[in-house]
């Protein structure tokens, strides 16, 4: 079946990317092969030249790997067309999204290079941009990217800024910066444009749709789904670059994907758009309980009217997801009491997974960050950020209900 021909995201999710097996397994089997044997010495010599398709060694591909890149790839450029014809898309799994990152970075920016991007960022990125980029001459500039008139200003004023790297809905406020505006702008100034779409995955949001550059995915979290396996990718549709120059980059920096994880999110994936369906429509009513409750101060939830992103979320997104973030109006100590009362939802990191998911940054992932520069990103001492599951929808109410004050 030709990739074009499939008429809902649900069939491409199942379908799209697999080949048929040699030995004809159902599924594509678990390679677990670190390399790849030839039948001639010519034929290895074919391989490594680029002249004949097929693998070498499981740092540089392996078919398990490729069917997730193929199904990837698929999705993220589902029924989009350019110049009238389905848009191209290559995808490179990693181990983490991460290691994706690191690879954008690495085959994109050179010294003396610059990143535009948003104040509101997951914190293991604006760390990398910090901590290691800045090492090796290059720098982050951090601003907000919903004002569309400080981005043009940046961009006009700083020739040094190659990469505007933009994540929307953001970690932890659920913040959504203009991916079309935002793309052009950076096309108008002759720079490269790329997207964190975990939150959103490709059932939510394409990016490729308004002219972005490249995409960004922990595989780890919706993609997969089950919380078994870390991953990432990076999609990209300029094939050539991704052909050479991002491939050189993954293949040297190392942070390729294995066989199994791949198994794992081969198979989540074709769950993904039942998921995600339950996934929404259940906080879509967390979220309007938890607006309502009276020891909530704030809820950042981008399918609120509230949100003073919802516009933009409703224009790029087909449902505002299933993230969200709200404050408990007394602060770090409730926060802590609300996650040590829960009794059916989980206290973890992470996201994206069939159970409800909460953690307090505070007292959790942001605890070692100084107070005064969390209340500047709006993780306050009270915030809670929630991954909501696929539980019945009563039972994860009533569980808040005993959680909250």
């Amino acid at each position: 079946m030709m990739l074009k021909n499939f008429k809902g995201f649900g069939s491409l999710a199942i379908h799209a990317g697999h080949i048929q097996d040699p030995m004809y397994a159902h599924l594509t089997p678990l390679y677990a092969s670190s390399t790849y044997v030839y039948d001639e010495a010519e034929q290895g010599m074919r391989r490594f030249s680029g002249k004949e398709p097929g693998y070498i060694y499981s740092r540089w591909g392996n078919p398990t790997m490729s069917e997730a890149e193929r199904k990837i790839a698929a999705m993220e450029t589902y029924r989009i067309e350019k110049d009238g014809q389905p848009l191209e898309a290559m995808a490179i799994l990693h181990a983490s999204g991460m290691a994706a990152i690191s690879s954008l970075f690495m085959s994109t920016l050179k010294s003396g290079d610059k990143i535009l991007t948003h104040y509101s960022l997951y914190s293991g990125t604006e760390q990398y941009m910090k901590q290691l980029l800045e090492p090796l001459g290059l720098s982050a500039v951090i601003v907000d990217l919903r004002d569309l008139e400080l981005a043009e200003k940046m961009l006009q004023e700083d020739p040094q800024i190659r990469l505007v790297y933009l994540e929307t809905p953001a970690n932890p406020t659920l913040q959504c910066v203009d991916l079309q505006a935002l793309s052009t702008l950076a096309k108008q100034y002759g720079k490269i444009t790329a997207c964190d779409n975990t939150f959103a995955t490709p059932y939510l949001q394409q990016p490729f749709k308004y002219g972005v550059d490249f995409v960004i995915h922990s595989t780890t979290k919706f993609l997969n789904g089950h919380g078994t396996a870390i991953g990432g990718v990076l999609v990209g549709t300029d094939m050539e670059f991704m052909q050479t120059t991002a491939t050189r980059a993954h293949r040297l920096l190392g942070g390729n994907s294995n066989a199994f994880d791949a198994f794992l999110l081969v198979n989540g994936m074709k769950t993904l758009e039942v998921r995600m369906q339950r996934h929404c429509e259940n906080a879509m009513q967390v979220a309007n309980y938890l607006d309502s409750h009276g020891a909530i101060s704030k809820v950042n939830y981008n399918g609120l009217s509230s949100h003073p992103d919802y516009a933009v979320s409703a224009k790029q997104m087909s449902h505002p997801g299933a993230m969200m973030s709200f404050e408990l109006k007394d602060g770090f100590d409730a926060g802590v009491r609300f996650m040590n009362r829960l009794q059916l939802c989980t206290r973890t990191v992470s996201l994206g997974t069939c159970d409800t998911l909460l953690s307090h940054p505070a007292s959790m992932s942001h605890s070692s960050v100084p107070r005064e520069q969390r209340l500047e990103y709006g993780i306050t001492d009270g915030l809670i950020r929630l991954s909501v599951g696929m539980e019945n929808i009563e039972d994860i109410l009533e569980d808040f209900q005993q959680a909250l004050p």
